[in-house]
């Protein structure tokens, strides 16, 4: 692999982790539609490391939370230990029961895992995934502000937005689209929307590279190629971050319909290659 190319897919990665236009679905068209017959041809241990870079620029960006989380994760543990409980739950620690309750919902896509990868093959499924993902986005834009925060959202809003996280696995439909108008429509309030989104993406990103880790171990590691994927990874994490911050910038404000009208230009231009071609 090229340096170029590492550079190149480290950006690509860092673009469409974050940002609602669906990295399943982009890369599914640079394959079929724009004869990127090779798109798909990225050794196994540099993609691991390109989600892992990504995942980097989540707690880089949100690291004082984090840690927060972390310590009162083991400020809970050691209450349950003692048999103590606090007489106001601390906000982190509903986050870290909003966090697990918003990633169950992705084991209910496990035993259709194969079948939902499979959906990439089928362009007019991704055409028609982008213009969904654009209408949500549409309507997200046009939902009143809410108030909720971890400090008041209930499990039930929680486990609606991991639904909406575990649709998201189609290809074409956007995991950060579905999950921050998930959150939208549960009146969370838009920055915490936003919040929830990355956080609860670290379960889901960490585990699904934990599962292919061995695989992609056992595929075999170019150890003389590690320079040149390091350089795609901290690409990859620079404008992740960098996305992340953007997108934090625009749920200020309440507009994510340039998303919307990309996602729909994209699709419709997919369905009219797709039926033409």
């Amino acid at each position: 692999m090229s340096l170029l190319h590492s550079l190149l897919l480290g950006i690509i990665q860092g673009v469409t982790e974050f940002l609602p236009i669906s990295s399943s679905g982009h890369l599914a068209i640079a394959e079929h539609v724009l004869g990127m017959s090779g798109a798909s041809d990225i050794p196994e241990f540099f993609d691991v490391l390109l989600h892992l870079g990504t995942l980097f620029a989540v707690f880089v960006a949100y690291w004082a939370e984090i840690k927060e989380i972390i310590l009162e994760f083991f400020r809970g543990v050691g209450d349950l230990a003692h048999g103590t409980t606090p007489q106001k739950v601390p906000p982190a620690r509903r986050m870290i029961l909003l966090i697990i309750v918003g990633t169950l919902p992705l084991f209910l896509v496990l035993p259709v895992k194969d079948k939902i990868e499979g959906l990439s093959e089928n362009m007019i499924f991704i055409g028609a995934a982008l213009l969904f993902t654009g209408m949500m986005l549409w309507l997200c834009d046009r939902v009143s502000t809410g108030r909720k925060t971890e400090k008041n959202a209930r499990l039930s809003d929680a486990l609606i937005v991991g639904l909406a996280q575990a649709l998201a696995t189609c290809p074409g439909v956007s995991r950060s689209g579905m999950t921050i108008t998930g959150g939208c429509f549960m009146s969370f309030e838009r920055s915490f929307a936003v919040r929830f989104s990355f956080l609860l993406s670290i379960p889901a990103i960490l585990g699904a590279n934990i599962l292919s880790l061995k695989d992609a171990i056992e595929a075999g590691v170019a150890w003389g190629d590690v320079p040149v994927y390091l350089a795609g990874v901290v690409t990859a994490a620079i404008v992740g971050y960098g996305c992340i911050r953007l997108l934090r910038y625009i749920a200020d404000r309440g507009r994510f319909g340039v998303f919307a009208y990309y996602c729909w230009a994209v699709g419709i231009l997919v369905l009219i290659f797709t039926i033409v071609g």
